[in-house]
């Protein structure tokens, strides 16, 4: 059976924007303890330049600054503000600075970055902690994506929509200006800092940016895989992510309980050097499960009773068919469903091409194999072929709903869109 005999893409296109920017430091540098003595130099330079205009002229240069950025951004004399509070320090030789020098400041020592300039992908899929307004049958969901910018440097990104009582998917409107979170609380620990961050709640969703914090992040988030897990009737929604530093890689968790505030955490453990781990949505005989690769050629299946620590696994999965000998991974949380847990995995076949796959999975011990797909569910067709990456597709987690499977992917590492798929149709597949 060929994907396209029960797959409807639905042709849903999430490119990127680079119309939609944020404000990030910009450091010729500023902090001293990113300093060398020229760097500092410089920075002095550019606070004495500001302090020498004079009060009418300091005046026309904020006007003429908040002229031409104010609408790009949410309350920018605020966050010049901040900018300047977070230079205390380097601006500690200056003195008597007004509050419109202090502003203008601020604002040279910023700069804008289109955080999803180059591409919009990998995404994942769950419900919306608020169902308000959903009409019946119908659900409304978060989507989240990476966005990538100059640089390539990844960050987190959201959308939300309604799936209908069909199937049919709509997108809420992106809004046009975008921000990152305020940084709560901040613990440093010995394989990484914990941060919490939280967003403005007036903020649409589609405006909140988790961009790179710690220094295990600062080259990257990238690959989140949502799932809602269910905490003996709490719902709790976790993502593992892959942090990049730009030297290394390493699994994190984000936790949230409705997409405003978040908490950030390493994880911890020999598996927490690798990337791809995907958390079950609920405890199995009163442990945490995920499924992972640890070689970077299978998929293992880990036990944790610690949830922010992961050792060991046994091996359940190995390329099997050719178009995935090169290597498989997941694809997300796996899915309940009546017949099993559902993964969803990418395999790497010739000429590096990704193609997406699907398991079935003992409820009970989801370390035994019921049924495998023998060719894939979804695999790059003539018109998905182009892009920042050729030839592959790629989602990092779908969703029930009724008796269908959403799956949104990415398209060659580029834009992402939306498949259908239902539950019937898969169990033939599997089982065929």
């Amino acid at each position: 059976m060929s994907d396209a005999s029960f797959l409807n893409r639905q042709a849903l296109y999430l490119r990127p924007d680079p119309a939609r920017v944020l404000v990030r430091p910009f450091r010729p540098a500023t902090e001293p303890r990113d300093l060398n003595a020229t760097d500092k130099l410089r920075a002095d330079h550019i606070v004495e330049r500001v302090m020498g205009l004079g009060p009418e002229a300091a005046i026309e240069q904020l006007g003429d600054v908040l002229e031409n950025f104010q609408g790009r951004h949410r309350n920018l004399l605020a966050t010049f503000e901040a900018r300047a509070d977070d230079m205390e320090d380097a601006l500690a030789a200056h003195s008597n600075f007004s509050a419109v020098q202090r502003q203008l400041v601020g604002a040279y020592f910023l700069h804008e970055y289109s955080f999803e300039a180059s591409a919009l992908f990998n995404p994942s899929i769950v419900a919306h902690p608020d169902q308000t307004g959903a009409p019946a049958g119908a659900r409304r969901f978060i989507l989240s994506l990476r966005a990538v910018g100059e640089g390539h440097v990844s960050s987190l990104t959201f959308r939300s929509g309604t799936i209908a009582a069909n199937g049919a998917v709509t997108v809420d409107p992106t809004r046009r200006l975008a921000s990152v979170p305020r940084i709560v609380s901040r613990v440093p620990r010995p394989e990484g800092d914990e941060v919490e961050v939280t967003f403005n709640a007036d903020e649409d969703i589609s405006e909140r940016v988790i961009f790179p914090i710690t220094e295990s992040q600062s080259n990257g988030i990238e690959d989140a895989r949502f799932v809602e897990f269910d905490d003996g009737g709490r719902r709790i929604y976790y993502a593992t992510y892959t942090a990049y530093s730009g030297r290394a890689i390493r699994s994190e968790l984000i936790e949230t309980t409705d997409f405003v505030s978040f908490r950030m955490t390493p994880l911890k453990g020999a598996a927490a050097g690798n990337k791809g781990m995907a958390l079950f949505p609920r405890k199995i005989g009163g442990r945490y499960a995920m499924v992972g690769r640890q070689d970077n050629e299978n998929l293992y299946l880990l036990y944790s009773d610690d949830l922010h620590t992961w050792e060991g696994g046994v091996a359940i999965l190995r390329p099997q068919f050719p178009w995935e000998f090169v290597q498989i991974g997941d694809c997300g949380s796996p899915i309940e469903l009546d017949e099993g847990w559902l993964l969803l995995t990418h395999g790497v076949g010739p000429v590096r091409r990704y193609s997406i796959g699907a398991v079935l999975l003992d409820k009970r011990d989801p370390s035994k194999v019921l049924a495998r797909s023998g060719e894939p569910l979804v695999r790059p067709n003539p018109s998905e072929r182009e892009g920042y990456v050729p030839n592959v597709v790629y989602t990092c987690g779908a969703l029930r709903h009724h008796n269908q499977v959403i799956l949104p992917y990415a398209v060659s590492d580029t834009f992402s869109n939306f498949a259908t798929i239902t539950i019937a149709d898969l169990m033939r597949v599997l089982r065929g």
